[in-house]
């Protein structure tokens, strides 16, 4: 396998039909990156700035998203006044997942299957039976 080193430099890459497996970016500009038909397993993002990601039609099995949103306070890009713009999941089979310790305030579900879903511990199914009457 062999080995390209790019550093320091403006380059556009285009990549068709090629295994770029263990490659390293790091403090590397991809904006406007486009990915089709793309094996990524076992990919790991840290510190990056993600704003206006869109991942379609994607396989994301397995996959542990943490520590999303601004910096906590003691970051060096921590900024008190910073607000996360809303992200949006649509279309997606969520189904077994978990969602732990994180703010859900004002979030909205719209023509969601919530069969089974628990809220600490309590069917939502039950709360909305109890809500209703």
């Amino acid at each position: 396998m062999e080995t390209i080193e790019i550093k320091k430099d403006n380059k556009q890459i285009i990549a068709s039909e090629s295994m770029l497996e263990d490659s390293k970016f790091t403090m590397v500009c991809l904006n406007r990156t486009q990915m089709k038909d793309i094996a990524a397993t076992n990919v790991k993002i840290s510190d990056a700035n993600l704003s206006n990601l869109e991942i379609e039609g994607a396989q994301l099995g397995g996959a542990y998203i943490h520590n999303i949103g601004m910096p906590p306070e003691g970051h060096p890009f921590y900024d008190p006044n910073a607000r996360q713009r809303p992200l949006k999941f649509e279309n997606c089979d969520l189904n077994g997942s978990e969602i732990i310790n994180c703010d859900l305030s004002n979030v909205t579900l719209s023509n969601c299957n919530t069969a089974g879903m628990t809220i600490n511990g309590i069917l939502v199914d039950d709360l909305l039976k109890a809500y209703n009457k």
